[in-house]
């Protein structure tokens, strides 16, 4: 099922379709499940449309689209810009530190990359900045949305591993911030070897005058991002419900930057049914799929291959199983999305997890660090797609290649820290 699923999908068939393909292919050719297995589909799916987790994704997908629109990366890129441009990789530390900012505010990974591709590459090929290491930092930056709060990944695991997505968010601030912090170690130490990669900046505006410009360009978003995850973290309001004030607060913003018209509304809100769509419809696809697997037999034997009768003997179970596990999600990310592994694979795990006495909420954020290397990854990363689709011939394939390769080391070694340092992502609290 999963060899024939990874061919129809590297093929260019639609991934919703193939998954649901799939299961009624091996339903119908199966003697011993045939096609009442699926006679379950309607109940799951059902249970699917009456979930009150899944409702934040739509309204946090909203509200990033209206920030997009409010030309809010546009101000932040500049301003910061200028904050640091004076040291050596400045640019760069701007552009993860906006990549950051709009992580937090609007967390979708290809309306961050394709913003600041548009906005900071040309600025950062205008002042003699590598084109590797440029497109390194867009690339890297954008994808952050992945892992800090409000992740659209992170509800879709708190929703198929069963945990409360608030415990999600929470955890996933340190891994967050740990990543920033690597990002902007690397890029001042590289500046700092090779003089030539990202040279300062010499702006002749009086620095007070730039620093009050830019404390103004990211103090809305801050606010918003300090009142949407704060509410959630204090207990005040579910994802849904802080998503929808996050959602009244990006109208706040663009409508304060005179950028908010019906237009904005109505092209956030058909993006917004679009992309909601195509994740609901990859789910039940995926639903289809995870049935008809389980009824094959495939989880007992994944279960049976973990357990000590099984493939594994007298190792280590739960260290082998964390190695395997990740391998494979690491390595199916060079094929296919997030969402893909997160609706099939995950679900296959999660008895696992709990046989073995793995913490849910620390194996979660694993797998979501995972899969925003997974974006990252040639040949089909999609953060390299987003990002020469909208550079154009301004820098080669081959230079984003290279300039992503450290970057992926950097969530590797991330992974790692996490992986040996479990209690860091509780430093915010269970």
């Amino acid at each position: 099922m999963f060899a024939l699923t990874l061919f129809l999908l590297m093929a260019g068939f639609q991934v919703a379709f193939v998954f649901a393909g799939v299961a009624l292919l091996f339903a119908t050719i199966s003697n011993e499940v045939g096609l009442s297995v699926l006679e379950m589909l309607p109940y799951r799916t059902y249970g699917i449309m009456s979930n009150a987790t899944l409702m934040a994704v739509p309204l946090f997908i909203f509200m990033g689209l209206i920030l997009e629109k409010s030309k809010m990366a546009e101000g932040l890129l500049l301003s910061m810009g200028k904050l640091f441009g004076s040291i050596r990789g400045g640019l760069a530390i701007s552009v993860v530190l906006v990549g950051a900012i709009l992580a937090a505010s609007t967390g979708i990974v290809g309306a961050s990359v394709v913003m600041m591709s548009l906005i900071a590459l040309p600025l950062m090929l205008q002042h003699h900045y590598s084109p590797a290491l440029a497109s390194g930092s867009i690339a890297a930056s954008g994808t952050l949305g992945q892992l800090i709060p409000p992740s659209i990944i992170l509800i879709i695991l708190g929703d198929q591993m069963h945990l409360s997505v608030g415990d999600l968010f929470r955890a996933a601030v340190v891994p967050g911030v740990l990543l920033i912090g690597l990002y902007i170690i690397y890029i001042l130490f590289i500046s700092y070897l090779n003089k030539e990669i990202a040279p300062a900046i010499v702006s002749e505006e009086a620095y007070g005058e730039v620093f009050q410009e830019a404390l103004k360009e990211i103090i809305p978003p801050l606010l918003l991002i300090g009142v949407v995850l704060g509410s959630i973290f204090a207990g005040i309001a579910s994802p849904s419900e802080s998503a929808a004030i996050g959602v009244l607060g990006a109208i706040i913003l663009a409508w304060g930057k005179r950028n908010f018209s019906y237009e904005t509304l109505r092209y956030a809100a058909i993006e917004t049914v679009k992309l909601t769509a195509m994740i609901f419809m990859i789910l039940i696809g995926a639903t289809a799929f995870s049935l008809v697997f389980n009824e094959l037999g495939g989880g007992d034997m994944a279960m049976a291959f973990f357990s000590s009768e099984g493939g594994l003997g007298d190792m280590d179970d739960q260290w082998m199983f964390i190695l395997i596990a990740m391998l494979v999600i690491f390595l199916l990310g060079f094929f296919i999305d997030f969402i893909e592994i997160a609706f099939v694979v995950v679900p296959i795990l999660v008895p696992i997890v709990a046989s073995l006495g793995i913490d849910p909420v620390w194996f979660a954020i694993l797998i979501a660090m995972n899969l925003q290397a997974s974006f990252l990854t040639p040949p089909f990363g999609f953060a390299l797609f987003y990002l020469k689709g909208a550079a154009g011939d301004k820098v080669s394939t081959g230079a984003i290649y290279k300039g992503v390769i450290p970057f992926i080391g950097l969530q590797l070694l991330a992974l790692l820290i996490i992986i040996f340092y479990p209690d860091l992502i509780y430093l915010f609290g269970k």
